[in-house]
């Protein structure tokens, strides 16, 4: 591999969600740790599996693989990092400042900005604070999808220059005197993250025009940031050894002609393609096989075990969606699960059925206008933009709370804006609007691959939280959380893969939803091999592996809808329409 050849002591393994980092950044580590290299795996996405990978717990501390000498990993848990910051903010002013005041702090340090800085701070602690990990060789960052990746990568120049500064308090980080401690800390990430002799950057993508445009975004954008250089692994390419029927000709064309269109900015990078392999990647074994041909030794003999699955079209889930008359449908779920596509087909049977459609997406890394590929009647697309929403939210911000303020207060007030808190909050605003929509016409809406996804639901809580405690019982209210509460005017829709890490991830996630009291009304399992039917060896083992997936996911739902896995990538009005006129038979 030649993203392994002579590798620097920092690896981040990114791109858009599905498409195998995980699975590549585990087996690098592996190969690393095999070679005798002491090896620290880690990983910053907010929906880590890499203790599913290994089959144990692996948590916010640095936890050995009993099966490999020299090799540990270790999970950012985001809960658990911002409990901790916490209890470093309120430990010394405890027995010292009022309880109101000490509840106060406390209730400033429960939203999302202080969950994703807390989150940051440990992972600047591994780049800048090279005392506490020193004895490993190699420490391999296993990333959250693109879009939080880039946000949490620029978030050590943000500090760093908020902190040089010295600019307000802001509030979700505790008193600003406790941050600046870390100056040194911060600065020491940057230089790390923009050192090519210390951090190489490995790019991992499918064979798909989606994921190979997102990797050239990401690459552009890192460069902007200090990241330059990298590596490009095209993961899960259908080998040989899947055979020759329709299906596997159809899928080997796509990805050939994906290959032969690669973004520039990418097309010149040091590139590694890995096979699709018979099994899933959990377990050690299978991990071993990654970096190996493919083969059809452990494909499928003898007759088709295919799953039992009832007839469970999509168009049955636009019926029970249009009978309400309007509402909000969010689509959810692991990044590379196809929730975009499932959007935008709900979104676009709806509007052919003569209503009106809003589609939009909290995705950073959306591709909308791609998978619609043209204009719907009926249908009004939108992104909420980060950026956008930040520079609108600022200049509301001055036009209002600044209009009274003098130039010093003025001045004092655009820097605090300037904070990396501002985002979540501008974005949110954005959100809520949305929401609001959703009482007059239908509104879908692709949300942001699953960790990003909380986040913003965490803050729509606080939000919550913070109107209930100011009215009180003095007069009604309806929050954005109490729409989403509300099973008539929102349907939640868990779009997953019939695989094992996606399913573990979207159950996870739906008993964080109903924690804040939001109930999924459905699931869709997407792309499932199963329900096409395969005749060859190889796609049959692949399908057979589906099994106990989709019995697990109709044990969990009240409602499922089942997408077969298509020769052609459903893109366009006409492929969208055909998406909700399949009728999958009993396979």
């Amino acid at each position: 591999m030649k993203f392994l050849d002579a590798p620097p002591r920092f690896l981040f393994f990114t791109g858009k969600g599905g498409v195998g980092k995980t699975s590549v950044a585990c087996a690098s580590a592996l190969s690393l740790a095999r070679v005798g290299r002491k090896v620290l795996l880690v990983s910053t996405d907010p929906a880590s599996n890499i203790g599913q990978v290994f089959g144990l717990t692996v948590g916010n501390t640095v936890t050995a693989i009993p099966e490999v000498p020299g090799f540990a990993a270790l999970e950012i848990d985001p809960e658990q990092a911002a409990e901790a910051y916490r209890e470093r903010i309120l430990t010394p002013v405890r027995g010292v400042l009022p309880e109101t005041e000490l509840a106060g702090i406390a209730e400033s340090l429960s939203g999302s900005c202080t969950t994703e800085v807390a989150s940051f701070d440990e992972f600047t602690s591994l780049l800048g604070d090279g005392a506490s990990y020193a004895e490993y060789d190699h420490i391999i960052f296993d990333t959250a999808p693109t879009g939080h990746t880039i946000r949490l990568l620029q978030l050590p120049g943000s500090w760093t220059d908020f902190l040089a500064t010295g600019a307000g308090e802001p509030s979700c980080l505790g008193p600003l005197s406790g941050l600046d401690k870390h100056k040194e800390v911060y600065a020491r990430a940057v230089q790390a993250l923009a050192d090519p002799l210390r951090t190489r950057l490995v790019l991992v993508t499918r064979a798909q025009p989606s994921s190979l445009k997102e990797v050239e975004r990401t690459y552009l954008e890192l460069n902007q940031i200090g990241i330059s250089g990298g590596y490009l692994v095209v993961n899960g390419v259908l080998p040989e050894a899947a055979g020759g029927e329709e299906l596997a000709k159809a899928l080997r064309a796509r990805e050939a002609a994906a290959m032969a269109a690669v973004p520039g900015a990418v097309a010149g990078l040091p590139r590694d393609v890995l096979e699709l392999k018979p099994g899933n990647m959990v377990g050690i074994p299978a991990l071993e096989s990654l970096f190996a041909p493919a083969s059809g030794a452990d494909a499928a003999e003898g007759p088709p075990s295919f799953p039992d699955v009832e007839d469970a079209p999509l168009a049955a889930l636009v019926d029970g969606i249009e009978a309400d008359g309007h509402g909000l449908v969010m689509c959810m779920g692991k990044g590379g699960v196809g929730k975009t596509t499932v959007a935008a087909a709900i979104a676009v049977a709806l509007a052919r059925r003569g209503h009106a459609v809003h589609l939009t997406t909290t995705d950073p890394a959306a591709h909308l206008s791609e998978t619609l590929h043209g204009s719907v009647a009926g249908l009004t697309v939108s992104r909420i933009d980060p950026a956008a929403a930040i520079q609108e939210y600022r200049a509301h911000v001055m036009d209002t709370k600044g209009r009274s303020m003098d130039d010093e207060g003025r001045a004092a007030l655009a820097e605090d804006l300037m904070s990396p808190c501002t985002d979540e909050v501008a974005v949110f605003r954005q959100f809520s609007r949305v929401v609001q929509e959703s009482r007059r016409h239908f509104v879908v809406m692709d949300t942001a691959p699953t960790g990003h996804t909380l986040l913003l639901l965490d803050a729509t809580g606080s939000y919550h939280r913070e109107i209930s405690r100011q009215v009180g019982g003095s007069m009604g209210f309806v929050t954005p959380l109490m729409r989403l509460q509300d099973p008539v005017g929102t349907k939640v829709i868990l779009v997953t893969l019939a695989e094992t890490t996606p399913v573990l991830e979207a159950e996870e996630l739906k008993v964080d939803l109903e924690r804040a009291g939001i109930h999924p009304w459905a699931w869709v399992i997407n792309n499932s091999i199963a329900a096409a039917h395969p005749r060859s060896p190889f796609l049959r083992a692949r399908a057979d592996q589906e099994a106990d997936q989709i019995t697990k996911v109709r044990a969990m739902a009240e409602r499922v809808a089942l997408i077969p896995l298509l020769p052609e990538e459903p893109i366009g009005e006409a492929k969208l329409t055909a998406l909700t006129a399949f009728t999958t038979q009993r396979v």
